[in-house]
């Protein structure tokens, strides 16, 4: 049986308790995935992160963008950023990912890996800023990573290869239960974008 059919795409919960993670697996045709994927590349506003690490500011070599309906405040990491506006793919996108998943959201935060030896670290998206609960979509374009979340208590883990195309929902009682990361490899040479759509508390 394929895991992830047309029948049961986005109905599995890959987390065995204390939260919910669907993967629809790969949603978008790969011509279109590529269309989407070079226009995100020369599109976005893109820009070095930054986080402030025992008291020092760190740049990061991953790059982000933070857009919303209005010019949302999202503090991480001890940084804070101001939400650009919606371009007319990212609007797209975002319709795409509410119609699949049946939830709604207000802003996304878009990371872009220049190859597999940049990753994140173990991390739940918790900040005060976010709904709590709320769901969070995920979609991947570019390079397939393995992406992977630990039980903050069992340190059970859990793993899936998202790839490109796709689309990963993570919600309920998630981040409260559960870390995710994604690994660095050097396996991995090509670039990866990932896009992830949020609720802001208004």
């Amino acid at each position: 049986m394929d895991l992830f059919s047309s029948t049961t795409a986005g109905e599995i919960n890959l987390l065995p308790s204390d939260g919910v993670v669907n993967y629809y697996g790969i949603i978008f045709s790969k011509s279109m995935a590529d269309d989407y994927f070079k226009k995100l590349i020369e599109d976005i506003d893109w820009r070095n992160d930054e986080a402030i690490i025992y008291g020092k500011l760190i740049i990061t070599k991953r790059k982000v963008a933070w857009y919303g309906d209005t010019d949302f405040k999202y503090t991480y990491s001890q940084t804070t950023k101001s939400a650009l506006p919606w371009n007319e793919d990212l609007l797209a996108l975002k319709k795409i990912v509410e119609e699949k998943t049946g939830e709604t959201f207000n802003s996304c935060l878009l990371n872009l890996y220049h190859s597999g030896e940049e990753g994140m670290a173990w991390h739940s998206d918790a900040e005060k800023d976010l709904k709590r609960d709320g769901a969070i979509a995920s979609l991947s374009f570019g390079a397939e990573r393995k992406f992977a979340f630990k039980h903050k208590k069992s340190a059970e883990t859990v793993s899936v290869h998202l790839e490109h195309g796709s689309l990963l929902m993570m919600k309920g009682s998630t981040q409260t239960h559960w870390l995710h990361r994604l690994p660095p490899t050097k396996l991995v040479k090509q670039p990866r974008i990932n896009l992830t759509f949020r609720t802001i508390c208004r």
